[in-house]
């Protein structure tokens, strides 16, 4: 059996889809990229997509609503500096494609430019998940069936189950960059999602609870037993809020569970740590290299190598290799996440953050799986060592701000901890506080560092993208917590 470099397959993807259908070829983009560096510019990408994407919503029983999608076009950029200059097509044909690249080509310098157009360097790829196409891994009927399927283990979970709504979502897409360094560059991206809320009752009260998940996979990802988690957690968090009382108010130690509360992480500290905000001098974080910026022990990385998760790409959005970069490394400032432009001009090296939402969009430096390592405590023992503290099971909304680095997160799930107990349900509690601080506020680090199921959506300058988050069980001291009590 001859196997095939993921790299070489994936172009061959991409060139059926993006290339040959329109009579495009790899001379069209090397001949776009000359008629930008007739002018003098420092770099110049062409960022090609095809997108295709279905999704189904359930409800009651019933099929509410469907959607299908194709998106497709080309991105072409052009870096003078720090002036960059971006046009976008949807049509293609070796004339938009022409067309674009005069476009772009204005920010240049007077005189010539150089390009390594005729390098012919394909990237070398990984296979972090399998180029399936997830519409086709299941058919129609099956894909309502899987929805159907979830809503019954739903309402079956408990009596006061009384409204159940399931959606299935999933992507299909295929992109090619072609750079002024040579370098061609492609990966065929998969990417699924369900999402479940439920609507408990008892004595008149209503209350709901939101489980979900998904990956870089086809749709045979939604095994039973996933199933049977998500609705444990949507109910269980349904539930426990119909017992809640309101939440105190003021200073006092927090303990946020191992998973999807990284949220806090991602939104506090990673934003932070983006480069572009650092070049700029607007983070909090900017200029501290090598510094103390959080308590030791706390180590956070950004890695976009995990095999099928939701923010893993084989390759960023500029063609560069996804990396595992450690950001803070026992409490110590080590980097930031970088994309092409931002390391060029700070002189360091791309870290495999650049990434846009589409091709009708710049890069720009983003997350990818952003978690905290574990520790060397037990769960439990953390819990034990708190006279009296809220426990932040799950997080809602939040929203941070990168200048100062204070945020304002919301605990869909909290418990009150008294004597070392976890005691009552909490609702209202908000947290308050700013990620420099809540960091150098970390006292204790659990073993027990898991990463969320596979919802998150994260959004910068208009623009989202898939990451994941993720860490252990957390003491943190002198936390502000807002409540309704």
């Amino acid at each position: 059996m001859k196997l095939i470099d993921p790299a070489l397959a994936s172009l061959a993807t991409a060139k059926n889809l993006l290339l040959d259908p329109w009579g495009l070829s790899e001379s069209d983009m090397a001949r776009a990229i000359s008629e930008i560096f007739t002018h003098k510019v420092d770099y110049a990408d062409l960022y090609f997509q095809y997108t295709r994407s279905e999704g189904w919503s359930l409800e009651e029983g019933i099929v509410k609503t469907g959607s299908f999608s194709i998106t497709q076009g080309v991105g072409v950029r052009a870096v003078a500096g720090e002036k960059t200059a971006f046009a976008y097509s949807d049509a293609l044909s070796p004339e938009a494609l022409l067309s674009s690249a005069r476009a772009v080509r204005s920010i240049a310098r007077q005189g010539a430019g150089k390009a390594k157009i005729h390098d012919d360097k394909i990237a070398k790829g990984r296979g972090l998940y399998q180029p399936v196409d997830p519409l086709q891994t299941l058919s129609a009927p099956e894909k309502v069936a899987l929805l159907e399927r979830v809503e019954k283990m739903a309402c079956a979970r408990d009596p006061h189950v009384k409204q159940v709504m399931a959606s299935l979502g999933m992507e299909y897409d295929v992109v090619m960059i072609a750079a002024s360094d040579g370098r061609l560059t492609a990966d065929v991206r998969p990417l699924v999602r369900l999402s479940l809320s439920v609507v408990v009752e008892r004595n008149g009260r209503r209350e709901s609870g939101n489980a979900g998940g998904g990956g870089r996979s086809g749709l045979m990802y939604f095994t039973d037993e996933i199933l049977r988690e998500y609705v444990e957690k949507a109910v269980h968090e349904a539930m426990v809020s119909l017992d809640a009382r309101p939440a105190p108010a003021g200073e006092m130690t927090v303990v946020l569970a191992a998973g999807w509360p990284g949220i806090l992480l991602h939104e506090a500290v990673g934003h932070g740590l983006e480069g572009d905000f650092n070049r700029k001098g607007s983070s909090v974080f900017s200029g501290r290299v090598g510094q103390r910026v959080a308590s030791k022990g706390v180590t956070v990385v950004d890695d976009g190598t995990i095999e099928g998760r939701r923010g893993s790409l084989n390759v960023d959005d500029e063609g560069n290799a996804t990396q595992r970069n450690v950001l803070i490394e026992d409490g110590i400032l080590r980097g930031y996440m970088q994309d092409t432009l931002n390391a060029r001009l700070m002189k360091t090296a791309p870290t495999g953050n650049g990434r846009r939402e589409s091709f009708a969009h710049l890069p720009m430096p983003r997350m990818t799986n952003t978690f905290m390592l574990s520790g060397n405590t037990e769960p439990d023992e953390i819990v034990a060592s708190v006279k009296k503290g809220i426990y932040a099971a799950n997080f809602g909304g939040g929203q941070v701000d990168i200048t100062s680095g204070k945020f304002v997160f919301s605990a869909s799930e909290a418990y009150m901890i008294e004597n070392g107990r976890i005691t009552y349900p909490i609702k209202g509690a908000t947290l308050i506080g700013s990620g420099p601080e809540a960091m150098n506020r970390v006292e204790m680090i659990g073993n027990n560092m898991s990463l969320d199921s596979g919802v998150g959506t994260c959004g910068k300058e208009g623009q989202s993208v898939p990451v994941g988050v993720g860490m252990p069980t957390i003491k943190m001291e002198g936390l502000t917590v807002g409540g309704t009590a």
